[in-house]
C-alpha cells in the first residue's frame, strides 16, 4: 500500500521532470533558426564513362564524384587543369563544390568528358 508521504514525493518527482522536460524543449526567443541548405548530387563513373556526362545544378552545389568502374580513373578540369581530384580507386569518390560552369575529364582516359553547367 502506497502512503500520502510517498504519494506526496513521487507526485513532487513527476512535476520536476515536466518542468525540466517542457522547460528544455522551449525556444529560446534569444536564439535565431538557421536554415542551411546543404545541396549535392552524384556522378558516377562507370564503364569508362561519367554518369550523367552533363549535369546542371544551382550554384554552390557540391558533386560527389564516385568510381564505379574496375579502373583508376580521376576528374580533372579540362581547359587549364585548374583542379582535379587525382586517381580514385574502384568503389572511391571524391566532392567538389562549383560556382561556375566546368568542362572536366578523366587524365587517365582522355576520352571520357563532362560539363557542369550551373541554372540560370
Amino acid at each position: 500500500m502506497i502512503k500520502e508521504s510517498q504519494l506526496k514525493y513521487w507526485g513532487a518527482t513527476v512535476w520536476m521532470i515536466l518542468v525540466v522536460v517542457v522547460g528544455c524543449s522551449a525556444p529560446d526567443s534569444r536564439q535565431k533558426e538557421v536554415s542551411q541548405k546543404v545541396v549535392s548530387d552524384t556522378v558516377e563513373i562507370r564503364q569508362m564513362q561519367f554518369h550523367p556526362s552533363i549535369i546542371t545544378i544551382e550554384k554552390g552545389t557540391s558533386i560527389v564524384f564516385v568510381n564505379r568502374d574496375l579502373v583508376d580513373h580521376d576528374v580533372t578540369e579540362e581547359t587549364s587543369k585548374a583542379w582535379t581530384s587525382g586517381p580514385l580507386k574502384p568503389g572511391a569518390s571524391w566532392t567538389r563544390t562549383f560556382v561556375d560552369d566546368e568542362d572536366y575529364f578523366c587524365s587517365l582516359h582522355v576520352i571520357m568528358k563532362g560539363q557542369i553547367r550551373l541554372q540560370p
